[in-house]
């Protein structure tokens, strides 16, 4: 899946933490604006409540179910910075794009 199918994909299943405002950073690859204030799914890359931090390929294993969040987070392949409560919802979100 490709960024832009995955913002999609995102947009129409709602894939956003009601009231807040949560960024997937990629580093390389850009970001992800799940703005659940707006209720939409952009690239806009701007200020966010929580800000999660991994790999293209490490978000694409979670996605696929084949890398636990939280497994990701104490690893080290998966960071947070803001309001933790919003990123512990994220798994809601990913299972959102799997349905």
């Amino acid at each position: 899946m490709t960024k832009d199918e995955l913002v999609s994909k995102m947009q129409e299943n709602n894939a956003w933490v009601e009231g807040k405002r949560v960024k997937l950073d990629f580093a390389d690859k850009g970001v992800i604006m799940l703005d659940g204030q707006a209720k939409q799914v952009s690239e806009e890359d701007s200020e966010a409540d929580t800000t999660i931090k991994t790999s293209w390929e490490d978000w694409q294993k979670m996605a696929a179910g084949e890398l636990d969040g939280m497994t990701a987070f104490m690893t080290g392949k998966l960071k947070v910075e803001g309001d933790m409560s919003n990123a512990m919802q994220l798994q809601g979100v990913v299972a959102k794009l799997r349905g």
